[in-house]
């Protein structure tokens, strides 16, 4: 009885062990998403929502792992990696234009008015499918959605009241042909470096200032060094959760409509709370002694010519360019 006794202990013993080291059934498919930004800010919470609502949806399925801030390097990097399979989502902005050039068209220079025009012409508006018309074919990945960072606008040391203030000023530009064109049609002295430059440059008395999203102004503090921020809003911003889409296609028809909806409810999430954002950032502005300035008619006249100048280089290198206009054109407010 004893030896019967044992021999069945270390039967069990062996079958519990088999149980524990056998993968569940039931384990979730980990889904690596990578992006740019650090946390807190709209494209990273973009990416945590996905995960949440694609978990739900899926009930327990697919898991999603964010890697923000450059976690697996430069935004061509982990584009690439995405391309490649190696991870299955990323998030960015208009750097996918390499790959197709009207992609550049989601930034381009005084298109919308404000928030409102922008989310019917590219949350899964007209604009959008425009603008994503071949993308697929010709990167390798698909556009899931589409959601704001933020209007861009001027910081500078010296306030910036009229358009011969703004003439001359030696502004930070990205090192993209589109914003360094936009520089020189508003009279500014463009100066392309990288954002993690700036601090650096404006220390040294290189630069005047710069351009970002409130939402940027404030995570770095450009309040600090610059406190003279202009509501010109010349380019909103506009960023994107991409997909493998061999990976998508390869996906059961119930499994791909959990993705997508789950990227529309995280696009809708950043566009609801975008206005909220921005009110907030503001507010950290002036408690540290920021100034807020509103152009007048006259300054964002000058701005919209200036912007519709530098259509002339979508006009050149995408072929459906004035139907994309014209779009967005059409949802305006009247």
């Amino acid at each position: 009885m004893k030896r019967l006794t044992a021999v069945l202990g270390v039967l069990a013993l062996f079958i519990g062990l088999a149980l524990f080291a056998a993968p569940k059934a039931d384990a979730a498919t980990l889904i690596k998403i990578a992006g740019m930004k650090p946390e807190g800010e709209p494209e990273t919470i973009s990416m945590h929502k996905f995960g949440e609502y694609l978990k739900k949806l899926s009930n327990g399925k697919y898991e999603v792992k964010v890697f923000p801030n450059s976690q697996l390097g430069k935004e061509d990097s982990y584009i690439a990696q995405t391309r490649k399979g190696i991870i299955q989502m990323c998030a960015t902005g208009t750097q996918t234009s390499a790959l197709h050039p009207a992609m550049a068209m989601l930034e381009t220079p005084m298109l919308f008015d404000n928030l409102a025009h922008a989310r019917r012409a590219m949350d899964g508006g007209p604009t959008f499918k425009l603008i994503n018309k071949g993308f697929p074919e010709k990167s390798g990945l698909r556009t899931m959605n589409a959601f704001p960072l933020g209007f861009r606008h001027f910081y500078t040391k010296k306030p910036i009241k009229t358009i011969d203030d703004l003439k001359g000023l030696r502004l930070r530009v990205p090192n993209i042909p589109l914003y360094i064109e936009f520089a020189k049609a508003c009279g500014i002295s463009g100066q392309a470096m990288p954002f993690a430059e700036v601090h650096g440059a404006l220390d040294q008395g290189i630069i005047d200032g710069g351009d970002s999203p409130l939402s940027d102004i404030v995570s770095k503090k450009m309040y600090e060094i610059t406190p003279e921020i202009t509501l010109t809003g010349h380019i909103l911003v506009i960023h994107s959760l991409y997909i493998n889409e061999k990976f998508y296609q390869s996906l059961p028809a119930q499994d791909k409509a959990w993705f997508d909806e789950a990227a529309k409810k995280a696009a809708d999430y950043v566009w609801n709370e975008m206005a909220k954002i921005d009110k907030e950032s503001e507010a950290v502005i002036l408690a540290n002694k920021g100034h807020i300035t509103t152009p007048d008619a006259a300054f964002r006249k000058y701005m919209h010519e200036a912007g519709e100048r530098t259509w002339e280089l979508f006009r050149k290198t995408v072929p459906n360019c004035q139907e994309i206009l014209d779009s967005a054109a059409a949802l305006a407010d009247k």
